[in-house]
């Protein structure tokens, strides 16, 4: 749809305006009429990370969008999570003319802190969500051996964490145990067993979890070769791990049966967390199976991964489109991945870095409590991690999932205790919420 006017407001000096991003790594944030929020810095980045659309030049919300003037909070939204259209602000003379590519609903408040504004839009928009969780401290690979590692690895840190008084809850195995990209039932020949893993992370009291990317297929996968039908036509998720990812049609229903069986299978071995992640690439519009649009498609494909995992287990999103996954999801990424480094090299704050994955986390707080358990991404303090002690102050400050994901051995002291401090529960209450202009 063409964008058409939903409001003209004044603006002044002090004028904010939030820009709510579109999936997990989108970034968020309160800006002033004069600053120029972050965009894509590459293509690929662009596909990986932001919505089609968004540009350089003017504020662009996904299905939500707020203006805080000095006397009001104005708040432009999406009607449902079905359907979730980009906002646009931009300024006119002594107006900021507000535009939208659908149908949104308007409020206007004086609510003296805007963030406020916001969890009270998010408290009406998401009634009737589940009931949030409390999830237990966990401990994930990813930081720790990123995409080399193995059984041997993580079974060597979950020994270490009753030897040094680790209150660890949940193991979760992140990306890089699979022998490509679509085939997550065929482990890397190098990585060992995960029935085996799952067992023993069990038998030591703990719950195992595991990443999968399921809406995602690399072109050079067993599963792309073998059924180029389940995949949507001429669409493509961006381009990792060296290779084109594509993107799974879960309305063919070979390929739902196909995601079904794996998450029935992942279940079998003893896996009761998963991480979604790359989830946005369910969301690509394209032409499916089922002539249905992207949204609806994403929704359709976590209801399949509920109904393979039942009602207990977990869901975790990550790299997903937010508005589209209420409901749907247990716990969220409300950010960029963190980093060693403090900056991405590409200055692209939707790309893996501390300062991408602080602002937007605490940008989306308001959503912590409400619609799910917040995951602003793991504590690393290890000696190597650039401002560590700045990165877990963020982390001890947030209210969602605290996960470690550091090797053990390589923690000095400070760092050892530090992760021993923070390694707590979540809250499942709302987060107190400062003023962005304080």
């Amino acid at each position: 749809m063409p964008f058409r006017p939903v409001a003209e407001l004044g603006h002044d000096a002090h004028t904010l305006v939030f820009e709510h991003g579109w999936q997990s790594w989108s970034p968020s944030g309160w800006y002033r009429l004069d600053a120029s929020p972050p965009r894509p810095t590459a293509p690929n980045h662009h596909v990986m990370a932001y919505r089609p659309g968004v540009e350089a030049g003017r504020f662009q919300g996904e299905g939500l969008l707020a203006v805080a003037n000095s006397d009001e909070v104005v708040v432009v939204s999406a009607l449902t999570p079905d359907v979730v259209p980009s906002i646009r602000a931009e300024v006119h003379g002594d107006k900021l003319v507000i535009t939208a590519d659908g149908d949104v609903a308007v409020k206007t408040g004086t609510q003296a802190n805007p963030n406020q504004a916001l969890a009270d839009w998010a408290d009406t928009f998401g009634a009737g969500a589940p009931p949030v969780r409390v999830f237990g401290p966990s401990w994930c690979s990813w930081y720790a051996y990123w995409g080399k590692v193995t059984e041997r690895d993580v079974m060597a840190d979950v020994r270490q964490f009753d030897q040094h008084e680790l209150s660890v809850d949940l193991v979760l195995l992140d990306e890089g145990y699979q022998s490509a990209i679509g085939d997550w039932l065929t482990p890397r020949d190098d990585f060992g067993s995960t029935v085996t893993l799952a067992a023993d992370i069990r038998a030591g009291g703990r719950r195992a979890g595991i990443w999968v990317a399921p809406f995602l297929v690399a072109a050079g996968s067993e599963t792309a070769r073998k059924h180029p039908d389940w995949l949507v036509p001429g669409i493509s998720a961006g381009t990792n791990w060296g290779e084109e990812q594509l993107v799974l049609d879960v309305t063919h229903p070979g390929a739902a049966r196909h995601l079904t069986d794996v998450f029935t299978e992942l279940c079998r071995q003893g896996y009761d967390h998963f991480k979604l992640d790359f989830v946005y690439a369910g969301a690509i519009d394209g032409p499916r199976y089922e002539q249905v649009d992207g949204i609806a498609a994403y929704r359709h494909g976590l209801r399949l991964l509920r109904e393979a995992v039942g009602p207990n287990r977990i869901l975790h999103g990550c790299g997903a489109p937010i508005l589209p996954s209420l409901g749907l999801v247990d716990c969220m990424r409300i950010s960029p991945d963190t980093d060693p480094l403090v900056d991405p090299p590409s200055g692209d704050i939707s790309q893996p870095g501390q300062r991408g994955a602080r602002s937007t986390s605490v940008a989306r707080e308001f959503l912590h409590g409400r619609w799910w358990a917040n995951d602003s991404d793991c504590l690393i303090v290890r000696p190597d991690v650039q401002e560590r002690e700045i990165w877990a102050r963020h982390i001890e400050e947030g209210p969602g999932l605290r996960m470690s994901s550091d090797p053990i051995a390589a923690l000095d002291r400070w760092a050892l205790d530090r992760t021993r401090e923070l390694l707590v529960p979540s809250s499942p209450r709302p987060h107190p919420l400062k003023d962005p202009d304080a």
